[in-house]
């Protein structure tokens, strides 16, 4: 599943077509990886001088328009809303969409990229205790399974027995974005019975750049950093560039483009195996930072996020069958 965000379509959206899974895993897989780029960029621009508010406004709009122009190409009919579907849009914008992008930028301000993915990552097993709890779906023993190893793993990951070796306030983030993500995947589920995903999306968008507009009013927002001129830092630190063109590709390559490319995967392939290709988002991001920005994992953590990514496999196998 994506990064912050909040990026990936809902489950249950997909039109298979025969022989086309090749396809279909490497839009998965190119979207993943450009997902996991956005990490690292995302990063630099927030400890350039970029407050993480902003850039969530800035990416919610930029997103927004985007699939404005997209939406009225394709079919501009499509955005017509009922009365009833307003207040699932409003739970699915607000929680799914801007608050899981601006926990996330939160977590991996304060974490490395791929562990502050890898906390948000773990929304699968919040659905999968949904689905147990709420929806009384039988899962049998491959919830308790997917829970012991994601909590495990996250044990491991964190180091508890060193007082917690990480950054509280990044941690709190981070299963917050996994809170938001699974309201994502629960809401979504929903919605899409009831709209085209990118309808749908759109107006996720529309609601989480209004929503930080007034969380975040335009007028404050420091216009003159977005004319700052900053260096890639780490294996990059000769590199220099706008900050500015660092919003642009968190916007166009970090969230449409990669949107975009899972949203096509999934008329190739079920909504099952494209997620399970989004588990490597992780481990990408994680290797991407580690080159980039010089974020090294100990042994322990690598260890522990191996095992917490095996409890979201787990349990994302444990939902779908259902």
């Amino acid at each position: 599943m994506t990064e912050a965000a909040g990026e990936l379509p809902p489950p249950g959206h997909r039109v298979i077509h025969a022989n086309h899974s090749a396809l279909g895993y490497l839009m998965a897989i190119v979207g993943a990886l450009l997902f996991s780029v956005n990490g690292s960029v995302s990063k630099v621009a927030l400890t350039s001088g970029m407050d993480s508010l902003t850039l969530v406004l800035l990416r919610c709009a930029g997103g927004m328009i985007c699939l404005s122009i997209l939406v009225l190409i394709v079919e501009p009919g499509r955005l017509r809303v009922a009365r009833h579907e307003w207040p699932l849009l409003l739970v699915y914008g607000v929680v799914g969409i801007a608050l899981v992008q601006w926990l996330y930028f939160v977590a991996i301000a304060r974490l490395p990229v791929g562990l502050a993915l890898l906390l948000e990552f773990t929304a699968p097993v919040i659905v999968a205790l949904w689905a147990r709890f709420v929806q009384h779906q039988n899962l049998g023993r491959s919830l308790w399974l997917a829970l012991a190893l994601s909590l495990g793993g996250l044990t491991m990951v964190a180091q508890v027995w060193q007082g917690i070796a990480l950054d509280l306030v990044g941690v709190v983030a981070g299963l917050g974005a996994a809170l938001s993500l699974a309201t994502y995947y629960i809401a979504g589920k929903q919605a899409v019975t009831r709209r085209d995903t990118l309808s749908l999306a759109f107006w996720a968008f529309v609601v989480a750049t209004v929503f930080w507009s007034i969380a975040h009013p335009w007028w404050t927002v420091a216009w003159s950093v977005l004319g700052r001129t900053v260096d890639l830092q780490g294996s990059l630190d000769q590199v220099t560039v706008p900050v500015w063109g660092l919003v642009g590709w968190i916007v166009i390559l970090g969230t449409v483009a990669p949107f975009l490319l899972v949203i096509g995967a999934l008329r190739h392939l079920p909504a099952t195996q494209a997620g399970i290709v989004g588990t490597v988002e992780p481990v990408m991001a994680g290797v991407i930072a580690w080159a980039w920005l010089g974020e090294a994992l100990t042994a322990t953590q690598v260890v522990g996020a191996a095992i917490v990514l095996a409890g979201i496999f787990v349990a994302q196998r444990a939902t779908s069958q259902p």
